[in-house]
């Protein structure tokens, strides 16, 4: 890897801090056996990539590098690809009073093995050059007035459908899938593009941007950021008698970690809590919560050449959508990101339950996604909501009943149930009652909303699309303008499966128990070590 202005020293220093490296990562992961002292084939095993944490706080910290991140040959470093691969588009949010709108970014660890620095890292030979897994996936929403930031983890056995998703390389067409499989499967349907497409396909939230890393870079990202206190609530190794774990050994207590053991903290399954992905998310959310608090302490890194190597290193382990294709974009972003205080971030993991070995998303999942569409703070801290003020009159006011056309569409399925049939219909009839001669319904679309809205393209049509609201009960807030739909749009949502009578729902704006939020600010947070792999 060359690094330009990195000479004599910085040099030695980095030949030495790469052998150490490559002393640390040999082995497959998991295991952590020497490959020199067992060279057999080993099944791979999936893992969740442990450096999302280190990427995510590295952009959060991306302005105490300002003046070494502006080289044009970073920018040609950084790798890019489609945003969204699926035929299903999710409408943007609306912005607020201030004209301000949230911002979703979807961070995806693949577990590649296409380079010889990602084989030497993953280990697990047999699988060099196989198809990659999105093995972590992390939504970082920031609020429409970046007061505040949620992050969903979503495990990577989730069992999901995925959509037909469309390679804009070689127009490969992946096919959806049939029934569920493991969400981490979606990035071999054509690359990250496809796992952003499944994403707004479970989860109704339209996302801006996506992040992917791979291995290479990791540690000395890690490095580069110095020690990151973790804490654990007894003495832990990670390793059974097969040999498999991370190898982590840490004394009860709270230990600052970096370079070889904080890979193996962020790898652990094996010693945390039951042993699965599930705990090893958490102690991924506590490690970059603790991160975060780190870097805002220390406003800058120590090196300015060590610095260098870590943008070196980011930008070459990158993948990112066009809209995030530079250095100056990415710390555009990362300004963004860094304003929001530890204190107002929220670590949460998609509540699921177990199918067997796999896991599926439950009622509660859906409760989090709609906090996260609505930009409804996961912390519970939003100021006190006011009622609803009568919006102010629109520009252009309603055309009489009888020549507002409006389109219908039936959007009332849910992951656990199936399309309401003949709803579309159901309301366009109603609308013809009511004096909208032109409703009509659109068999042609089945979207998926959680709440029924209506959505409008432009200015000279708000008017029309608040009587249709008016004239059905819906409240002004579900008025949504979206350039998306070419006419006024009314999308039967899964709120109002049966009858005429429109009821708009109560709201339950509180983070689900089951989603395990984490506060940034949480300095007393501790992994459960399983007893089996205690010490004394």
């Amino acid at each position: 890897m060359t690094r330009s202005g990195v000479q004599g020293e910085d040099t030695q220093e980095e030949a030495a801090a790469a052998s150490e490296r490559a002393e640390a990562v040999r082995g497959d992961g998991d295991n952590g056996v020497e490959e020199a002292k067992d060279p057999r084939p080993r099944r791979r095993r999936r893992r969740a990539l442990r450096w999302t944490a280190v990427l995510i706080a590295a952009l959060l910290a991306g302005s105490a590098g300002a003046g070494y991140l502006y080289y044009e040959h970073l920018n040609d470093n950084i790798k890019q690809d489609a945003l969204n691969l699926g035929d299903n588009k999710v409408a943007a949010p609306t912005p607020n009073a201030a004209g301000q709108t949230p911002l979703n970014i979807l961070v995806i660890g693949s577990d590649a093995r296409d380079s010889e620095e990602n084989q030497q890292l993953g280990g697990a030979r047999e699988t060099f050059g196989s198809t990659p897994l999105a093995d972590v996936q992390m939504l970082v929403h920031l609020s429409a007035d970046r007061s505040n930031m949620s992050v969903v983890s979503m495990p990577r056995d989730t069992l999901l459908e995925i959509p037909k998703c469309t390679d804009p390389d070689d127009g490969t067409v992946h096919p959806a899938s049939e029934g569920r499989v493991m969400t981490n499967q979606s990035l071999g349907h054509g690359g990250p593009g496809c796992t952003v497409a499944t994403w707004q396909e479970l989860t109704g939230i339209h996302i801006d941007h996506f992040v992917m890393v791979d291995f290479a870079g990791v540690v000395s990202m890690a490095d580069a950021v110095g020690g990151v206190p973790v804490c654990v609530d007894a003495n832990i190794h990670s390793r059974d008698g097969q040999g498999h774990g991370s190898g982590l050994k840490l004394a009860k207590g709270t230990h600052p970690v970096k370079g070889e053991q904080a890979l193996q903290w962020l790898r652990t399954r094996y010693g945390f809590e039951d042993g699965s992905d599930l705990a090893r998310a958490k102690a991924q959310h506590m490690y970059l919560n603790s991160m975060v608090r780190v870097l805002r302490e220390n406003a800058t890194l120590s090196s300015p050449n060590r610095l260098r190597r870590l943008a070196e290193e980011a930008t070459e382990a990158l993948t990112v959508d066009p809209g995030l294709d530079s250095v100056k974009k990415l710390y555009d972003l990362s300004n963004e990101l860094r304003t929001v205080k530890p204190e107002r971030i929220t670590m949460t993991t998609m509540p699921n339950r177990y199918v067997g070995a796999r896991v599926e998303p439950t009622e509660d999942a859906e409760q989090l996604f709609r906090l996260v569409r609505e930009d409804i703070a996961l912390d519970g801290k939003d100021a006190k909501k006011k009622p609803d003020a009568e919006p102010e009159p629109p520009a252009d006011p309603a055309a009489p009943d009888d020549e507002i056309a409006v389109q219908v569409r039936n959007g009332t399925r849910t992951d656990e149930l199936g399309t309401a049939p003949g709803r579309a219909n159901t309301i366009a009839g109603l609308l013809v009652e009511r004096g909208f001669t032109k409703a009509v319904a659109d068999p042609s679309v089945l979207p998926s909303e959680d709440r029924t809205v209506i959505r409008y393209p432009s200015a000279d049509l708000e008017g029309d699309a608040r009587r249709v609201a008016k004239s059905l009960g819906v409240p002004a807030s579900s008025v949504k303008r979206s350039t998306d739909v070419s006419g006024v749009t009314l999308v039967v949502g899964a709120d109002w499966r049966e009858g005429t009578a429109y009821r708009a729902p109560g709201s339950d704006d509180r983070t689900p128990e089951s989603a395990e939020a984490l506060n940034g600010a949480d300095e007393s947070a501790c992994m459960h070590v399983n007893p089996a792999f205690t010490w004394s």
